[in-house]
């Protein structure tokens, strides 16, 4: 499955965006679909998941409260609403489906097999 973030930008700190990552080539409806994140100089870190169905999600600790992972699998998407935007929430994100269908949430990258380009986000203080 090819898979396409979008949705990032420039933000002040405080304020909110809604990445978008769409899947073409195959549907993503089956699988688990995650975010992650790396920041410049740092590795890449899990963000949060959620399950094929919708019905588990899974967030970590440093975005737990701010940001949101939901899913239309009718338009074959997975979303990540970020709000209380910080500037150490600065860096690339990317979009990820579990090498398994009907799986989990998953928070390691091993877990998912296919990855997006990744889109930028960046919080000014």
């Amino acid at each position: 499955v090819q898979l396409q973030a979008s949705g990032g930008g420039l933000v002040q700190a405080g304020g909110s965006l809604r990445l978008s990552c769409a899947g073409s080539g195959r549907t993503i409806t089956m699988y688990g679909m995650g975010w992650f994140r790396q920041a410049p100089g740092k590795e890449r870190e899990f963000v949060a998941a959620i399950s094929w169905s919708g019905a588990t999600t899974g967030y970590a600790d440093s975005v737990k409260g701010r940001f949101t992972i939901s899913r239309d699998n009718a338009r074959n998407t997975v979303f990540l609403q970020m709000n209380s935007l910080k500037p150490e929430d600065t860096a690339v994100y990317y979009c990820a489906a579990n090498t398994t269908p009907l799986g989990g949430t998953g928070s390691h990258e091993t877990d998912f097999g296919s990855w997006g380009q990744g889109t930028l986000v960046t919080v000014s203080s």
